[in-house]
């Protein structure tokens, strides 16, 4: 309950919006080890609302909330250790966060952690397990993880080249982002080199797989 009132306060939902009350209530369960309410506590330090900005104290309750699992916490550690903010720099670190939270299922993670496999950076760098990752990302509509993977299948990355793959790919990223998206064009070019490659058959192919994919995940 005092989690609940945490978020009431801090999103003004049934309450004035209110982010000191906020950091009251966040407090109140987080010291009784509550991870909503640790990671809650925690991302108020982190942005400064309703407490001074305090990177190292956001760290400190992101932990408490990481270690009893919590994925988007975990995420969020690794995030800080990713960027330095709040620890030192230690990509290692960052992989472990993001593994624990991706093993989970959460997207974001799972990119991520596709992203430093791809680069090698805190890991060894395996072209396939980064496509493992984002495949597991894009699957739940992640659309930088789709466009990676329509570039892995372009090139015959950490998979063998599948033009039709490709397109599927880039067409599920294009679909799953704002006309005002600055990659947009990007990937639609990447799309349109793809298909310049392809026969009629094999276009209207990857055109069906994307149709069917997208009516699979409404």
């Amino acid at each position: 309950a005092q989690s609940r009132l945490g978020t009431a306060y801090d999103y003004g939902e049934g309450v004035p919006e209110d982010n000191a009350e906020a950091v009251r209530w966040f407090r109140l369960a987080a010291e009784q080890g509550l991870a909503e309410a640790q990671f809650g506590l925690g991302f108020m330090y982190g942005s400064g609302e309703g407490v001074p900005q305090d990177d190292a104290e956001a760290v400190r309750w992101y932990r408490l909330a990481a270690e009893q699992g919590g994925a988007v916490a975990q995420f969020t550690l690794g995030n800080s250790y990713a960027t330095g903010r709040g620890v030192p720099l230690d990509d290692i670190e960052a992989a472990r966060w993001y593994q624990l939270a991706a093993e989970q299922g959460y997207d974001v993670a799972q990119y991520n952690l596709g992203v430093l496999y791809d680069i090698g950076r805190g890991l060894p760098q395996d072209d396939i397990q980064a496509m493992h990752w984002y495949r597991s990302a894009a699957e739940q509509g992640h659309a930088d993880a789709q466009w990676n993977l329509g570039v892995m299948y372009e090139a015959g990355v950490g998979v063998p080249r599948d033009h039709v793959a490709a397109h599927v790919w880039f067409s599920l990223s294009v679909s799953s982002r704002e006309s005002a998206d600055r990659d947009r064009e990007l990937i639609v070019r990447g799309r349109n080199r793809v298909a310049s490659t392809m026969s009629p058959d094999e276009l209207a192919e990857a055109q069906r797989l994307a149709r069917e994919w997208t009516d699979a995940h409404p």
